[in-house]
């Protein structure tokens, strides 16, 4: 059986990874692209590297047949996804990648975002879209809100930590590298090759980064108690990826074990051996995430290194699996592609 696709926001970056992840996937047929701005135009115009692939040109939302739609995928801004998917038919399944859904607390919500949230009967039907955790509500769910990125690779870090008491709750520290993609298509000073190439920078500091929102409800949520962590991210000069390095107090051998315990039966995440770790490019346009664990010369801490590609398992991957779980279909359908090196 084949389902048919639409996907909003198809011309950004996430929208693009899914047409391109879509390509190679048995059961789903792409029957309309939405992109406001670039309405009208060919995504072989806009994505020269998806011109093989015959897909339907670009229209605004308004406009777009949602008739035998099965699934939409709304790749589009901040605060849009709420204006748009309370007016999509009932019918169809819906998996957002924006920021707009993940929040169970409208008071969260608020004090991340900044304003209060304009869709709260559908923030309040939305599952949190952490495939290996929420398996079970994903495969009953209509809606579902994909993670953050950089929580993503976070969660996969921590969340088997606090569920099985290995580490120190109150002594966590985040370092986050992550590549330009993930800050979206449109056009920004800082990302310019200029500011940019041969630096990295940090931002986002003391405590400000929105994906703080999600550790604290994850994180506090699993551990039966409140939680906050300490989370520096840093923009690095490449274009796709993440590389996420946490020290934990806890000794080594059991957070490593709690890991391979929790990921035993995973496809998507791999759990190196004990003295490994990875490295951004090895996971590069996969929808798979490594993870390794060292001990440190000090007696009862950990570090924790987990690499993931951010527009892949940090977003449109992590959106197919789920839609595939939605839909009745393999989870792993048309995500086993090996990643990309060099």
């Amino acid at each position: 059986m084949t389902h048919k696709i639409a996907i909003l926001g198809a011309s950004g970056y996430t929208g693009a990874e899914l047409v391109r992840l879509i390509a190679t996937h048995p059961s789903f047929e792409i029957a309309a692209l939405s992109g406001d701005r670039k309405a009208g135009q060919s995504m072989a115009s806009v994505y020269p590297h998806l011109r093989h692939m015959g897909l339907p040109d670009l229209a605004r939302i308004e406009d777009i047949d949602f008739a035998g739609i099965d699934m939409v995928f709304c790749a589009l801004p901040h605060a849009t996804s709420q204006a748009v998917i309370p007016g999509l038919p009932d019918q169809v399944k819906i998996v957002d990648l924006s920021a707009d859904f993940r929040l169970r607390d409208p008071g969260a919500y608020q004090k991340w975002y900044g304003k209060p949230h304009a869709a709260l009967e559908m923030q309040s039907q939305a599952v949190y879209g952490l495939t290996e955790f929420y398996r079970d509500e994903i495969k009953d769910a209509r809606f579902v809100a994909g993670t953050g990125c950089n929580a993503a690779t976070g969660l996969f870090s921590l969340l088997p930590l606090v569920k099985a008491g290995v580490v120190d709750l109150d002594d966590i520290i985040m370092d986050l590298k992550a590549a330009t993609s993930g800050a979206g298509r449109s056009s920004k000073e800082q990302l310019l090759l200029s500011e940019l190439y041969d630096s990295a920078k940090p931002y986002s500091l003391g405590g400000t980064h929105r994906h703080l929102g999600e550790f604290d409800q994850e994180l506090s949520k699993a551990a039966g108690r409140e939680v906050r962590v300490m989370f520096s991210p840093h923009l690095l000069p490449a274009t796709r990826g993440i590389v996420l390095t946490s020290y934990v107090k806890g000794e080594a051998e059991a957070v490593h074990g709690a890991l391979e315990a929790a990921y035993a039966d995973e496809v998507f995440i791999h759990v190196l051996p004990m003295g490994e770790v990875p490295q951004m490019k090895d996971v590069r346009a996969s929808n798979y995430c490594h993870i390794g664990v060292v001990g440190d010369r000090i007696s009862g801490r950990a570090t924790i290194v987990a690499t993931l590609d951010n527009l892949t398992k940090g977003s449109s991957g992590q959106a197919i699996q789920n839609a595939n779980l939605m839909l009745g279909l393999d989870e792993t359908a048309g995500l086993l592609a090996a990643p990309v090196f060099p």
